[in-house]
């Protein structure tokens, strides 16, 4: 699918992230201009877009996909993205019944108008994620539900939906009318495979052509590095733990703190082997309000002197307390890691509950445990999209965490166009969150380490963990 902008490290582009290589660049609007000092964008479509099924894209097809988004029916856990567009709070929050209020409407077929609440530093990165993808009313009112499957979906992207076998095979062909140009490769496969071994197996056996971190293991890595086509990629994609400020015994701050005081982060890239940066912040080193000292950094004598405080001398009569996290080796090696730590600085123990990821994610939201191992990777490169994760209306604040200044810090934070101020007040909330409150424990900035067969080519990977295969082809031998 195509949005209204799309990421590229091109240097030609027009609008560039803070801190970050990625940029944003035309897709399917042509151009825009920014009025009313920041608070009103103007799109202009580019009028030879079509939908796979031949009728061409409108500025409707966006209208009504950000109405869908923000409709409190659709229950979308990302409808606070738009909160900056007029009046998308209100009808998110079920104050404004109707959707045409929503600050984001199509003047004609080819313009798309957006206003916003006050000015958004980042506001344009949104446009370039499938958070706005356009959609298409009459399919979606048509298949309620199963819009989505092969034989319904329509789609505007470089490559269409052939096939899809549920938990095993996705089948991707190229699209002869995307306006960018055809893709160079007619038909993609990927394959959903559970198990990493397996997955590295069948790349091994010249099965795959390509694979990520995904599809091979931690003991896998130093075989890997020594192929001449494998390369690593830094990401935006944090790696924490989330704490239960809900459930004891990690409601009490002194445990949070002890915690995450007694955790030695430069553990992590010595045993998972990918060049990780351990952290100590929530705001990554990259981006803005970036500070070394906004959060606990690893000292065990006070981590110890804190668990006194708390009732815990030595960790004596601490409850039981569960790690909830998804199966997989690295997370599971990390995860151990972080046990003995526990118990080495602490006298500590925690229990590890692994979950396949649908039931982890369930979980999650229904019964969260104590403590959460997660990942939060950026939908857009830029700080608030972090720090969005932990305010008290985020669907995805899954640790109880409710502040009045670590929401006011991020809100001011979203319209301050001075970069100063901006940085101070996103190093502010870092603190509230990660060492006045302990909230989470961040662990570290992640890597993306892929593999390619020698015959593939193109195949472009960025910060955002978004792999682009318009421009991927093969050549040589396989």
């Amino acid at each position: 699918m195509s949005g209204l902008t799309q990421y590229s490290n091109s240097a030609e582009s027009t609008e560039s992230t803070v801190g970050s290589k990625l940029t944003c660049q035309a897709a399917c609007a042509k151009s825009w201009e920014v009025l009313d000092g920041g608070t009103r964008y103007v799109f202009h479509l580019r009028d030879d877009i079509f939908w796979s099924d031949g009728k061409k894209l409108t500025a409707k097809d966006f209208e009504y996909a950000w109405q869908r988004l923000i409709d409190p029916v659709t229950g979308a856990a990302y409808a606070h993205f738009l909160y900056d567009v007029t009046n998308a709070r209100e009808i998110n929050q079920g104050q404004i019944k109707d959707l045409n209020q929503l600050g984001a409407k199509a003047l004609d077929d080819l313009t798309f108008e957006v206003r916003l609440n006050k000015p958004a530093a980042y506001f344009i990165y949104l446009t370039a994620g499938p958070t706005t993808y356009p959609l298409r009313k009459d399919i979606v009112d048509a298949h309620p539900g199963r819009w989505t499957e092969p034989s319904n979906i329509v789609t505007n992207g470089a490559f269409k939906l052939d096939s899809w076998q549920h938990e095993y095979k996705i089948d991707l062909v190229a699209n002869d009318k995307f306006f960018l140009g055809r893709p160079k490769i007619d038909k993609i496969k990927m394959f959903m495979i559970p198990e990493q071994s397996t997955a590295f197996s069948l790349y091994q056996n010249d099965q795959l052509d390509f694979i990520d971190n995904r599809s091979f293991t931690t003991s896998d890595i130093e075989q890997c590095k020594k192929d001449p086509n494998f390369k690593t990629q830094a990401l935006l994609r944090a790696q924490y733990l989330g704490l239960n400020t809900k459930k004891a015994p990690l409601d009490d701050v002194r445990v949070r703190k002890a915690f995450s005081m007694a955790i030695d982060k430069s553990i992590f890239p010595k045993i998972l082997r990918r060049q990780e940066t351990p952290m100590s912040s929530w705001v990554p080193p990259v981006l803005i309000g970036y500070e070394p000292d906004s959060g606990l950094k690893f000292d065990p004598v006070q981590a110890r002197k804190l668990l006194a405080e708390a009732g815990y001398p030595d960790g004596k009569n601490f409850p039981k307390t569960e790690v909830l996290y998804v199966s997989r080796e690295d997370t599971k090696l990390g995860l151990e890691a972080i046990q003995a730590e526990l118990k080495k600085n602490l006298g500590v123990r925690i229990e590890l509950v692994n979950q396949e990821f649908k039931v982890y994610l369930t979980t999650r939201k229904m019964h969260p445990p104590q403590v959460i191992r997660a990942s939060w990777s950026a939908d857009f490169p830029d700080t608030d999209n972090f720090m969005n994760v932990f305010t008290s209306e985020s669907g995805n604040n899954y640790t109880g965490f409710k502040n009045k200044e670590y929401d006011k810090c991020v809100e001011d934070a979203r319209g301050e166009l001075d970069s100063v101020k901006r940085a101070n007040l996103y190093s502010r909330a870092d603190k509230l969150l990660c060492k006045e409150n302990a909230v989470l424990i961040p662990l570290y900035m992640a890597t993306q380490c892929v593999l390619y067969k020698p015959w593939v080519h193109g195949i472009d990977v960025n910060a955002l963990d978004i792999q682009n295969y318009r421009t991927a082809y093969l050549e040589g031998s396989n």
